[in-house]
C-alpha cells in the first residue's frame, strides 16, 4: 500500500544537490547534504542517507516477507519486486564504479 509522504529537495547557491527529505508516517529520511568529497583526498562523514541505503532497506524488509513464518507470505510479486530492486542497487553500484573510473565520484562534477 503506497501511502501519501512529503518530500523537499533542496539545491544550493549554484542549483546543485544540497539534501532535502521525506516524511510520511513511520518514516522520516534526511537525505545526504552535498558531496562527501573525492576518497583519501578530503572525504567527509555522510551526513544523510543515500537511495542506495533507502533501497536496500525496503529489499531487507521484502526478503525477510518471504521467510516469515515458514514462507507464509512467499510470492511470485514479492520476488519480482526483490529483483527489480537489486537490478536498482546493481545499476546505482555501476554509476559508482563509473564516477569512481572517472575521478569524480563524491564531488558535483557530472
Amino acid at each position: 500500500m503506497l501511502q501519501e509522504f512529503t518530500a523537499t529537495n533542496d539545491v544550493d547557491e549554484d542549483g546543485l544537490p544540497a539534501g532535502g527529505n521525506v516524511t510520511s508516517i513511520g518514516l522520516s529520511i534526511e537525505w545526504q547534504k552535498g558531496p562527501l568529497g573525492e576518497e583519501g583526498v578530503d572525504r567527509l562523514a555522510p551526513n544523510g542517507a543515500f537511495v542506495e541505503t533507502l533501497i536496500a532497506a525496503a529489499l531487507q524488509r521484502i526478503e525477510w516477507y518471504q521467510e516469515v513464518n515458514d514462507g507464509k507470505f512467499e510470492c511470485a510479486e514479492n520476488s519480482f519486486a526483490i529483483g527489480h530492486l537489486r537490478d536498482a542497487l546493481d545499476e546505482l553500484n555501476e554509476r559508482t564504479k563509473d564516477r569512481q573510473a572517472r575521478g569524480v565520484e563524491g564531488t558535483h562534477k557530472a
